[in-house]
């Protein structure tokens, strides 16, 4: 523990001696889709927020901050009403699992959604209440909010979740608060390594499945980002590629980051089915469940080094 809270940094890891793993069925690389499921739960006028949500296809804001951005909302609401079901289409047509980063309150206003993700084969993991940061949150709120947002997604979809991953980046409590609370098996709240990894937190052993922003269609949205669907395509096809040759000594695991509002737009999730099926004729690539992952390393590599600091 460091004076401002929260882990220490841990600049070294794995190091030279990453552990030689192996995945399901001698796959190189494990590949975890994450749908990013946050529309009806971003920043809004109408639902009491002081401002906004910023992030979206276009960089126009308003000049009046208090007054609701009807654009914005309309481009979230393609999201859960369109880009949604597309997405669902492909997942079954391809047998692909999926996680879905959940924000609750984005559940709630799915309610026909929320039924069919777990039936569908994907995971349900714990994104917050609404899609807020918890840096900007005290302990307490942010105690409050997790519980509560627990609650939502079990009572939603009939799956409690095991995994936890922030809007972009935790608080230093968050972790605390995830062992505090019980029944996480993971969270995804780290950007630092190509494979999951042990760290102590509150004198127990914790699994961080790290998460990325490199292979995810939010650069639809960012500048520098993507130009066309094929950008996306080839930036995660290329990933992959380059983990499959490592993985023929040393398998990896990446993670591809994907929104409703932005893959699900038609010429977009073409690129993602091309990207699927691609996967899927390497024979090399083990489609999974963030979750998956992490069963798969708590029974096959406990005795990995613990990593990452202490809290």
């Amino acid at each position: 523990m460091n004076a401002i809270g929260g882990p220490t940094r841990d600049f070294i890891g794995y190091g030279s001696d990453a552990p030689q793993i192996e995945w399901p069925g001698g796959a190189r690389v494990a590949v975890s889709l994450c749908m990013n499921y946050e529309e009806g739960a971003e920043r809004s006028i109408l639902d009491g927020d002081d401002r906004n949500e910023w992030v979206g296809e276009i960089s126009y804001v308003p000049e009046d901050q208090t007054a609701r951005d009807l654009s914005q909302e309309s481009v979230y609401e393609y999201g859960s009403r369109a880009g949604i079901w597309r997405l669902m289409r492909l997942f079954d047509r391809t047998q692909t699992p999926v996680t879905f980063y959940a924000a609750a309150q984005a559940l709630q206003r799915n309610p026909e959604l929320a039924k069919a993700i777990v039936p569908s084969g994907h995971e349900v993991c714990g994104h917050g209440l609404r899609w807020t940061e918890p840096t900007s949150m005290t302990r307490e709120q942010e105690r409050a909010d997790l519980a509560r947002a627990v609650e939502i997604i079990a009572e939603t979809t009939g799956e409690t979740p095991v995994g936890w991953y922030s809007r972009y980046a935790p608080s230093v409590n968050t972790r605390e608060l995830l062992i505090e609370h019980g029944g996480f098996m993971y969270d995804s709240d780290a950007y630092n390594d190509d494979l999951p990894y042990w760290m102590t937190v509150k004198e127990k052993r914790h699994l961080v499945v790290p998460y990325t922003h490199t292979y995810n269609d939010g650069r639809f949205a960012f500048n520098p980002g993507y130009s066309e669907p094929g950008d996306f395509f080839e930036n995660c096809r290329r990933g992959i590629s380059y983990l499959i040759q490592e993985g023929a000594t040393h398998p990896r695991m990446i993670s591809i980051g994907l929104h409703a509002r932005l893959v699900g737009q038609a010429g977009r999730t073409s690129a993602l089915a091309e990207l699927i099926e691609w996967c899927q004729s390497t024979g090399a690539v083990w489609f999974a469940r963030r979750r998956d992952i992490a069963e798969w390393w708590t029974a096959h590599y406990a005795d990995t080094p613990t990593l990452g600091g202490g809290s």
